[in-house]
């Protein structure tokens, strides 16, 4: 008798993108409610970036956000995706993440990345040591582990309200180095397949083949992010998605503004989309009707074999985006 294939959970990567004429108070209402519905349709987990100095992202108090979106849901797993370690203490985020797990046990994440999540500029604002801390990363994670465990009792530096907390920690990655790291450490891997696929087969393949089992997880475990923007029809997506279109420019030309809303799909934003290098950004944007989208991600699991499909949206209305997120989550019941 075939053994029946387990369904693939599916989750979401929330950056409260703030649109025009917004305020960052109504973005976080709007993750919040996405939360709320989210955990109605089944979503495993809503994680929450870290981003700085980008008026159009207003994740950028990450651990506080958790604690909003965790204590406004009951069963959805919240998390990062990630803290940007380099920017941080391990002992800061240590005891963050231990009183998020004393508050809401069982139902927080750690992702951990070295990506600065802004400019040169603002990096070196939030930790003039930053670079340092870019090559300590895998001894800064080791280092949050220590301050988690019961046995850091005698040490003479604790983070007192971690230890024996139940917090998984994830490797986040967009390159080869992360994968290395992941594997190495015998930790889940998330990789940013949604703004920067080059990498990913390569990544995935270092991961599966150096992987070594720990005490955190006996085998490979894989999370892959797409961008998805789903509507009643591929013309409505189509409309839906000049938003992200203007949203990318602004961030290759380094003019980011507001997100937009979305206008009638005009020749120069589809030339714009065809782009050779939007194209090579947004390879894994899955936009259209129901079963466009269906198709395209059915071939990104069965293509890239993740254990876990992490979703983004970068979509102007908020019903729209609830909208889109439903539809995605009937697919993947019907996958």
């Amino acid at each position: 008798m075939q053994k029946e294939k387990k369904p693939t959970p599916y989750s979401i990567l929330e950056l409260a993108s703030v649109g025009a004429g917004n305020t960052i108070k109504q973005t976080f209402e709007n993750s919040l409610d996405l939360a709320i519905k989210a955990e109605e349709m089944g979503f495993k987990r809503f994680w929450l970036a870290e981003h700085h100095n980008m008026k159009s992202i207003a994740s950028s108090a990450t651990a506080v956000l958790i604690g909003y979106i965790a204590g406004g849901t009951k069963r959805i797993r919240v998390g990062s995706g990630g803290i940007m370690l380099p920017n941080h203490s391990p002992l800061i985020v240590s005891e963050q993440f231990g009183t998020l797990g004393s508050l809401y046990p069982n139902r927080i994440d750690l992702g951990l990345g070295r990506a600065p999540g802004t400019d040169q500029v603002t990096a070196h604002a939030i930790r003039s040591d930053r670079m340092q801390a870019v090559y300590k990363f895998p001894e800064e994670i080791s280092q949050i582990q220590q301050y988690f465990s019961v046995k850091n009792h005698k040490a003479q530096v604790r983070a007192t309200v971690a230890e024996g907390v139940e917090i998984p920690i994830y490797v986040l990655g967009s390159s080869t180095d992360s994968a290395h790291v992941a594997a190495e450490k015998g930790l889940p891997y998330a990789f940013a397949s949604h703004f920067a696929p080059a990498q990913l087969f390569e990544a995935l393949n270092i991961y599966y083949n150096k992987f070594q089992p720990s005490e955190f997880l006996d085998k490979p475990y894989t999370i892959g992010c797409i961008n998805v923007i789903a509507a009643d029809t591929d013309e409505e997506a189509e409309k839906i998605s000049t938003t992200l279109i203007r949203m990318m420019l602004g961030v290759m030309t380094g003019n980011i503004d507001y997100m937009q809303p979305p206008v009638k799909m005009t020749s120069e934003l589809r030339e714009l989309a065809a782009n050779p290098a939007f194209q090579r950004m947004l390879k894994y944007a899955f936009i259209g009707s129901k079963e466009t989208v269906k198709e395209k991600t059915q071939k990104f699991l069965q293509e890239t074999g993740v254990n876990e499909v992490m979703v983004a949206s970068h979509i102007f209305a908020h019903e729209d985006r609830v909208h889109s997120y439903r539809l995605f989550s009937e697919i993947m019941k019907e996958i």
